[in-house]
C-alpha cells in the first residue's frame, strides 16, 4: 500500500491558505461540568472572527443546534454565507484532534484517517473517530489509513520537512504500546511527507492529553517556533517547560538548521474547583487573516499577544478570552482543524 509521501502528498503548515476550518459543536457537558453555557460567547466570537475570511464547516447535532449557532452568529454580524453545517454527530468538541487530517499534492486533496481513541481512553469517542470518513466520504476524497493513534494535537509541522511532537503523548503505552518511537517516527514521515520529527518531552499541567505540543511550542515560519515557559520557578511548569526549551536548542531543521526560538509568557494559573488547568498562549489558531489567541484576563495577555503581533505582520491578532472554556481543558487551536486550499 502506497502512503501520502510515496505519492508526493504533504501535510501543509497551519499557515498555508486555507480552504476552511472545521470545527465540532460543543455539547458535552461532561466536558464543561457545571459551565458549558458560559463558553458560547467566546465559541461563538472565534466562528465570527474565522467567517471574516475562510469557509466555517461545523459538525452539529441537529436542526435545534443550527439554529441556535445561527442566531447567535447573526448577532455577531458573521458572515453567514461563509458558514456551512453538516449533520455529523459527535462526541465532544475537540475537532484537532478527531477531525480531518487534509493533505495535498498539485491539484488534488486527500485526507489520513489516523485512529483515535480519545487520549488513550480517557472518554467516550464512537462518534468522534467517525468524523475523518464521514467527510471523505461527502467531499469524495481518497483516505490513507496509517492504523496508528495520533491526534492532531499532538504534532506541529513547519511545512517544509520537519514536524514537532512529544514523547509523553506520542509514546504513552496508552496509544501504541506495540510500536516503538522509530516505528512511531517513521508512520509521521510516510503520512505526514516529512524527513525530521523533532521529539520535545512532557506537557504542561492539566493536560490530560498526556502532553500535547499545541500547547506547548508551534512553528510560526518554516524556521521559527514559539515556545512557551514559565517565570516562576516554584511553578509545577517552571521545569518541564525549560527542558522542552532545552531541546529545542539543540533540535535541527530537515536541512540541518537550528532553530528560531521565540520565548511566550505562560499565563496566570487558571484554577477551577481546585483543578490546575491547562492555560497556554501557544493554543492560538492561524486563520487566513487572523490569528486567534486564547487569553485568560491576566497581566502576560498583552504581553503574548503583542509577541504574536511581531511574529505575524500580515495577520491581525485577535484575543478572545478563554477562561471559561479551559475548563475543558482545551482552547481554540484544539477545538479546530484547517482545511488547506489546493
Amino acid at each position: 500500500m502506497k502512503t501520502p509521501k510515496d505519492l508526493g502528498f504533504y501535510f501543509p503548515a497551519e499557515w498555508h491558505k486555507h480552504e476552511g476550518t472545521w470545527l465540532s459543536y460543543p455539547h458535552n457537558e461532561n466536558s464543561w461540568p457545571g459551565k458549558i453555557d458560559t463558553i458560547f460567547p467566546s465559541y461563538h466570537k472565534f466562528i465570527a472572527e474565522l467567517s471574516k475570511s475562510e469557509i466555517v464547516n461545523i459538525n452539529v447535532e441537529d436542526e435545534a443546534a443550527k439554529e441556535t449557532i445561527t442566531e447567535a452568529l447573526s448577532e455577531l454580524k458573521a458572515d453567514l454565507s461563509r458558514v456551512k453545517f453538516h449533520f455529523f454527530r459527535t462526541n465532544d468538541a475537540w475537532c484537532r484532534d478527531h477531525g480531518p487530517a487534509f493533505v495535498l499534492k498539485a491539484n488534488q486533496k486527500a485526507l489520513v484517517n489516523w485512529d483515535y481513541n480519545a487520549w488513550g481512553g480517557k472518554y467516550p469517542c464512537e462518534l468522534d473517530n467517525l468524523i475523518p470518513l464521514k467527510i471523505a466520504e461527502e467531499m469524495n476524497l481518497e483516505v490513507f489509513h496509517p492504523h496508528i493513534v495520533m491526534e492532531g494535537g499532538s504534532i506541529d509541522v513547519n511545512g517544509c520537512g520537519t514536524l514537532l511532537t512529544t514523547t509523553a503523548c506520542l509514546l504513552n503505552p496508552n496509544r501504541n504500546p506495540l510500536l516503538s518511537q522509530g516505528e512511531i517516527e517513521e508512520k509521521l514521515c510516510q503520512y505526514y511527507n516529512v524527513d525530521k520529527v523533532i521529539w520535545l518531552g512532557e506537557g504542561i499541567e492539566g493536560d490530560d492529553t498526556d502532553g500535547h505540543v499545541d500547547d506547548i511550542t508551534r512553528f510560526v515560519n518554516p524556521t521559527t517556533v514559539v515556545t512557551v515557559v514559565e517565570e516562576n520557578k516554584n511553578d509545577a511548569n517552571y521545569q518541564v517547560l525549560q527542558d522542552n526549551l532545552s531541546l529545542l536548542k539543540t533540535a535541527r531543521l530537515q536541512d540541518g538548521k537550528q532553530l528560531d526560538i521565540v520565548e511566550l509568557p505562560m499565563p496566570s494559573a487558571v484554577v477551577w474547583d481546585d483543578m490546575r488547568l491547562p492555560a497556554s498562549y501557544a493554543n492560538f489558531y492561524i486563520a487566513n487573516k487572523a490569528v486567534i489567541v486564547p487569553t485568560y484576563r491576566c497581566d502576560n495577555d498583552e504581553k503574548a499577544l503583542c509577541i504574536l503581533e511581531s511574529l505575524f505582520p500580515d495577520r491581525k491578532i485577535v484575543g478572545i478570552d478563554s477562561t471559561d472554556i479551559i475548563w475543558g481543558l482545551g482552547s481554540f487551536h484544539c477545538l479546530s482543524q484547517q482545511e488547506p486550499s489546493l
